[in-house]
């Protein structure tokens, strides 16, 4: 039996909380001489894009989540 946690790993606060952290390490890989990294690049707009459908989905489902959300990882929305 599986035992009940405050907050799941695939709650879309915890997804976008993980997609936030993958962003970051992307970019500081962009930024330290490693422009030219087109596969980087390509993977670092898509999970962009899939973290930006997660906080659409977020703020119809609960808008202060996403604000204390959005304050929290200090994301421009």
């Amino acid at each position: 039996m599986a035992k009940s946690k405050k907050v799941s790993v695939g709650s879309t606060e915890s997804q976008i909380e993980t997609f936030t952290e993958k962003i970051n390490n992307i970019n500081n890989h962009l930024d330290a001489n490693n422009k030219k990294d087109n596969s980087a690049r390509r993977g670092l707009l898509l999970l962009v894009s899939k973290r930006r459908k997660l906080l659409k989905y977020l703020k119809r489902r609960d808008l202060e989540g996403y604000r204390v959300l959005t304050e929290k990882l200090k994301i421009r929305k």
